[in-house]
């Protein structure tokens, strides 16, 4: 049988599903079934055609996560050009992304969304209302041209009855990159692109009309849209469509929906990690077949934490908005999953590109470069990102890794993401990783500070486990002999949540700001003499002045080499042996200087002590020591 080429022959009646079965789940909601999901599409295309809407033309869609979002999305995807919005964005972002789009309706909820309804108003935009009944089959929905619209298309719906359908390179979908290193980028998917990644996700996982996704992922994102939603319903099973996790709801959702897997990204699969650990008993009745991670880099520990608490394969994937998601994954069992790999290329070609376009041998290190079915063809805004996007037919991932020889793909980290610590490359991912080795440690994310004369420099956040009370420095005395002293954090700082984005990544360059308080404790002068002395050996190590009892050792420019140069200095002016494990357990002046008086006491007094021992022994004592046996002869 030829492989479906658009969504409708996609979600088309296929030969091993029973339409009468699930198709869309909610909590607390009737099942809507697959036949009534095609119903329901049939019915919304009606709607979008009698609105003057065709296949071409594109609406944007505000509506908050859950199985209208993707049951409206599906809908307008098969018959017109779908723009899934983030319901949470704000006014500003909202009118960006809107006049980016440029679209020919905006469908919101009838009930709600005043705010988007006055921005669209706005910008001449007319509105489409989507009503639901709570109590009706999850999915279940009516579109209609909301009364206070403003804009009507020149033709009519009479003239759009006899509207063809859409073609395989038809744009079905269009969404904007996250946007968190430049200006979000605006991708084209067509239909072609969605069959193929749908198809390539459902292959990997070997998904049948038995299984049942648990969806928990936004559905204006390309991962939940693809990876949950498409390929599950593609293999003729059902997907359980969540308003988005929150905390405690992921065991009742287990209990009630009864699903056979999930995917999600790192940081959401920490979060039920942590549920998971206060209510260790939940997941048994509620055996997953596997779980599944994408949309960034799943560090080894979680990987091996979830597959204890599940009781089921973790495989990891990697997945893109340009490439309809998903790139390359671990394969299920009995074939081998690797951990800090994202597995094998499962869809399109992958291959790795040096700076010349030359494409490089295995083992290789350099940029992930794609191209097949799956992969789009060009950004539509800005045009100009097309140029550097695509090299020799490759499309550029910005991604830097390597394959090796059983041809598993290892991402490195984003290009742009890279913190340049005078001219030393760290990777962010690689010091997660290690961060989360630590017992105490639930989650982490490093990310990159200015420095006035490194560029760049290395810090760190880190979320304790509940009952945890590891100390930043802790933490950080952790990294000694598990990455290189350059890729160790100058500062660690413990918080309670780090920032993640609408789809569950970390919002890495949001981070230096969020944490800059703690990063950059206000000024305290030196408050006694050993604090001052203190300083004076800083600013002679590290050439700088002005230095306060506060001011870190590391986040001042100072590392291996210029800590043991200030330890020599430390026993030059107080006598005593400071070991290279206190600075990095210690490093602020007030730390420093209160340990080197410690250790100096300590000193002191094991010199008393062996006075006193020596003053005390008797001549008896030497007799004894010198007698034959004494020591073992």
């Amino acid at each position: 049988m030829n492989p479906p080429l658009t969504l409708p022959d996609l979600l088309a009646p296929i030969a091993h599903r029973n339409d009468a079965t699930a198709a869309l789940l909610a909590p607390g909601r009737p099942s809507l079934s697959h036949a009534a999901l095609r119903q329901q599409t049939t019915a919304t295309l009606a709607a979008l055609r009698h609105a003057g809407i065709g296949r071409r033309d594109r609406v944007a869609v505000v509506l908050p996560n859950g199985p209208e979002l993707g049951a409206v999305s599906i809908a307008i995807a098969s018959g017109a050009v779908c723009a899934p919005l983030n319901p949470a964005f704000g006014d500003a972002e909202l009118r960006f992304y809107l006049g980016d789009l440029e679209p020919a309706a905006l469908v919101l909820a009838a009930s709600d969304q005043r705010r988007a309804r006055a921005i669209a108003s706005s910008l001449g935009i007319r509105c489409l209302d989507v009503d639901w009944k709570s109590d009706a089959p999850a999915g279940a929905h009516a579109l209609t041209i909301a009364p206070t619209s403003v804009r009507v298309l020149a033709r009519d719906g009479a003239s759009m009855a006899t509207e063809n359908g859409p073609g395989p390179d038809d744009v079905a979908l269009l969404l904007h990159t996250s946007g968190t290193t430049s200006r979000p980028k605006l991708v084209p998917l067509t239909h072609r692109n969605l069959c193929a990644s749908s198809g390539n996700v459902m292959r990997t996982l070997e998904l049948s009309p038995s299984d049942r996704s648990l969806n928990v992922m936004p559905l204006f994102h390309i991962h939940g849209f693809v990876a949950s939603l498409l390929a599950s319903l593609a293999a003729g099973g059902s997907v359980a469509c969540c308003a988005g996790y929150r905390d405690g709801a992921f065991v009742p959702w287990l209990d009630e929906l009864q699903p056979t897997w999930y995917t999600a990204t790192p940081a959401l699969h920490q979060a039920v990690l942590a549920e998971l650990a206060r209510a260790p008993d939940g997941i048994a009745a509620n055996r997953l077949r596997f779980a599944r991670s994408a949309s960034a880099p799943l560090p080894a520990a979680v990987m091996r934490a979830l597959e204890s608490a599940l009781g089921a394969p973790v495989l990891e994937a990697y997945g893109m908005t340009e490439a309809a998601h998903q790139i390359a994954s671990n394969p299920m069992p009995p074939r081998e999953r690797r951990a800090r790999s994202v597995g094998p290329p499962a869809g399109p070609s992958v291959a790795i590109m040096d700076e010349g376009q030359r494409l490089l041998p295995p083992g290789s290190t350099g940029e992930i470069v794609i191209r097949g079915d799956n992969v789009t063809t060009g950004y539509v805004s800005p045009r100009e990102a097309n140029a550097e996007a695509f090299a020799a037919g490759w499309f550029r991932t910005g991604d830097v890794g390597s394959i090796d020889a059983a041809g598993y793909v290892h991402i490195t980290g984003r290009i742009k993401e890279l913190i340049n610590r005078a001219g030393e490359k760290v990777s962010p991912a690689e010091v997660d990783e290690a961060l989360l080795e630590h017992p105490d440690v639930r989650m982490a994310a490093a990310f990159g500070v200015p420095h006035p004369t490194m560029g760049e420099d290395v810090a760190a956040a880190v979320v304790l486990k509940d009952g945890a009370a590891a100390s930043s420095a802790e933490v950080r005395a952790f990294l000694l002999g598990r990455l290189a002293d350059f890729k160790i954090p100058s500062q660690v700082v413990v918080v309670d949540a780090i920032p993640v984005g609408a789809t569950g990544k970390i919002a890495r360059a949001e981070l230096g700001t969020t944490f800059a308080s703690q990063l950059r404790p206000p000024f305290v002068a030196p408050r006694d003499e050993a604090e001052r002395q203190m300083a004076v050996l800083f600013g002679e190590v590290l050439g700088a002045s002005q230095i306060g009892a506060f001011d870190n050792f590391f986040a001042l420019g100072g590392d291996s080499l210029r800590g043991f140069q200030l330890l020599s200095r430390i026993q030059a002016h107080w006598q005593v042996d400071v070991p290279i494990l206190e600075l990095f357990k210690e490093p602020t002046v007030a730390q420093l200087a209160a340990a080197t008086l410690q250790a100096r006491r300590n000193a002191e007094l094991a010199i008393l002590e062996r006075i006193v021992s020596e003053v005390e022994r008797t001549p008896e004592d030497d007799a004894a020591r010198a007698l034959p046996g004494k020591h073992g002869g």
